[in-house]
């Protein structure tokens, strides 16, 4: 038989390897805190830039009858997780494909917004779900540079200009300002929620929306998840021939070095160090 009589039997069972391969469901990691400006101290964060690409391959998968997203997050910038769960929306409505959600260890806050965005929800029994609120935490330094004899000095045009400033003290006003805006996004939280769950929530608006953080099995008797289960059990079940594929999102540069908490000027290490401690104080909120 000659070279070209070998290749040509061989084709059609090529040929065959590929039709039979199986359908496919794209499943995309959203992994850490939810910010607009992730810091080379962070190793994984969440925000339109860092997940759009996975987002985008996963969704674009010529063989996709569902895209799962694997959620682990205490949530962050609520500005980013709606862009996010938005454009989830966007491309499960242009793809017409089922979107479906896992809480991993926490789903909690934007964490939880971002789980809304699945047509369905799962948990393990052992998640921690919801934190359905607003938060605002940082540092007062003013304390600081005074006792290193360092003197504050800021010029603007318009009182608002410098509202809860960590190197001036706390005024009362600017507080209640800050109450009412949260106020404003804790009621756009609320309002996704019950847009996507809908009939499906099992409690008062005062029990799902006061920030409190359930179980996952507690979380599927209030109607903010739809059962327990694991990618692959939830999987294994309802696409049996499926393979699962991962798309990664993006992650800072010093992290995909391995250099993630490095830092190059000194002068940044104070901002650095303060912004890791938020980082870890978002985790630890939750015992984790």
């Amino acid at each position: 038989m000659s070279v070209t009589d070998k290749i040509a039997a061989r084709l059609p069972r090529i040929v065959s390897d590929r039709t039979e391969r199986g359908p496919v469901v794209a499943a995309v990691r959203l992994h850490g805190v939810i910010t607009p400006t992730p810091t080379p101290m962070a190793r994984n964060t969440i925000s339109m830039q860092t997940v759009e690409s996975a987002l985008t391959r996963a969704f674009e998968h010529d063989r996709l009858v569902a895209v799962a997203l694997l959620i682990n997050s205490p949530g962050g910038a609520p500005t980013q997780s709606a862009l996010v769960a938005e454009r989830i929306r966007e491309l499960a409505a242009k793809n017409k494909v089922p979107v479906l959600a896992f809480c991993e260890d926490l789903a909690a806050s934007g964490g939880y917004w971002l789980a809304c965005a699945g047509d369905e929800i799962y948990a393990h029994g052992t998640s921690l779900v919801g934190s359905i609120g607003v938060v605002s935490s940082g540092f007062g330094l003013n304390g600081l540079i005074e006792r290193y004899g360092v003197e504050r000095r800021v010029h603007t045009a318009g009182e608002a200009k410098v509202r809860l400033d960590p190197f001036s003290p706390e005024k009362p006003e600017d507080v209640e300002w800050l109450k009412g805006l949260q106020a404003q996004l804790h009621e756009q939280f609320a309002d996704w929620v019950k847009e996507r769950r809908g009939v499906k929530l099992k409690a008062t608006d005062d029990e799902l929306f006061n920030g409190e953080v359930w179980t996952g099995a507690k979380a599927v008797e209030l109607g903010l998840v739809d059962g327990l289960g694991t990618l692959r059990g939830v999987v294994a079940k309802r696409y049996p021939d499926a393979e699962i594929a991962i798309a990664e999102p993006r992650r800072p540069f010093l992290a995909r070095l391995g250099l993630a908490g490095a830092t190059t000027r000194s002068g940044d290490f104070l901002v650095e160090g303060l912004a890791a401690l938020e980082e870890r104080a978002r985790w630890s909120r939750f015992g984790l």
